[in-house]
């Protein structure tokens, strides 16, 4: 596979890559485009958005076309502009994404990198198809993963390819549209088996907010097969949420209302509907986002937060504050967090 694209990084040398997680289940696309594109007037380096098809909870409000959004995005800021994550398997046919993330990356040279994942009901049961376990999910993800890979190098190349496997059949065809160097393919785990495995594949990793303690061996079995697969390693890249306003209490009610996602202590790969996620939120208490996402005041809790992170390795993090109070948060981390972070 030919190199994937060198990422656009309006960072500063020797300053941290941070980014905005553009969440498309919280705002309208128009108001998101604007924000993504005040957080990097304010320093913010790079968007980061996933391809959601509904929000979790109904509250929310809002799953807009992530395609259609970071191509709007490209023509308001210079940074990088990443799908954290689209899932190649069920709504779509990987042909489909690879064609999308190919057009993104020739319209934006250096600027796209393209996260996938196994997928969540909640988007992906919408074509009536069957639901599986997370073991052929996962294969799924990987045979797909496979198939975009053989796209973008044959077109590349200039010349046709194909596929048939378990799960997907590409019949002979290439991408006309096509940049001259295909776009970095970054797979989202959580478990050191799918991390592995991500390592021997693609480009580099995404981890959704995971524990501290846990991400030290997802880095680890990564960067296992990254060497198996004769590379020195990948790209690590991080959403983190969390919930910052004026006041504890304000941020707690944030962290209550709008995300209780980052309270959730059990498995929600198979709910299916907001309404049911409502229902299931409503088992959320404070307490339970302890250790698990940070709900603070102090923009100073916030910077050491992050830091702790950036300790670990990772080469990118995109935040997401859970709150409506974009703006305001913005501010806040532009003047006293942003500038105090260091790789």
């Amino acid at each position: 596979m030919p190199s994937p694209q060198p990422v656009v990084d309006a960072a500063p040398t020797g300053t941290a890559h941070i980014g905005f997680a553009a969440m498309l289940e919280q705002f309208p696309p128009t108001e998101m485009i604007a924000l993504s594109t005040y957080a990097e007037k304010r320093g913010f380096t790079g968007v980061m958005a996933a391809d959601r098809f509904q929000p979790w909870v109904p509250r929310q409000g809002e799953a807009s076309f992530v395609w259609n959004v970071l191509g709007a995005l490209g023509q308001t800021t210079v940074g990088d502009l990443g799908t954290g994550m689209t899932v190649p398997t069920f709504r779509w046919h990987p042909a489909m994404v690879a064609q999308a993330s190919a057009t993104l990356a020739a319209m934006y040279p250096g600027r796209h990198w393209l996260g996938v994942g196994s997928g969540e009901a909640i988007d992906e049961h919408v074509t009536g198809a069957y639901w599986p376990e997370t073991a052929e999910r996962i294969n799924r993800m990987f045979e797909a993963i496979e198939i975009i890979k053989k796209l973008f190098t044959a077109s590349v190349a200039g010349r046709d390819t194909k596929h048939s496997g378990p799960h997907f059949t590409l019949e002979s065809t290439r991408l006309w549209t096509m940049p001259e160097t295909a776009p970095e393919i970054l797979v989202a785990t959580s478990g050191p088996v799918t991390a592995k495995r991500a390592g021997r594949t693609v480009d580099g990793i995404i981890i959704d907010g995971a524990p501290v303690e846990k991400i030290a061996g997802l880095f680890t079995r990564f960067d296992e097969g990254a060497r198996e697969a004769g590379s020195a390693g990948g790209t690590k890249v991080l959403r983190l949420h969390f919930s910052w306003a004026p006041t504890y209490e304000a941020a707690m009610a944030n962290a209550m209302t709008e995300w209780p996602n980052g309270g959730m202590r059990f498995p929600r790969s198979d709910i299916r509907s907001p309404f049911e996620f409502e229902q299931l939120a409503r088992l959320v208490r404070p307490e339970d986002f302890e250790g698990r996402m940070l709900v603070s005041e102090d923009p100073d809790a916030h910077r050491a937060n992050i830091q702790s992170f950036l300790d670990l390795g990772f080469d990118r993090i995109y935040l997401h504050n859970v709150g409506r109070n974009q703006r305001e948060w913005i501010d806040v981390f532009a003047r006293d967090v942003l500038p105090k972070l260091v790789r």
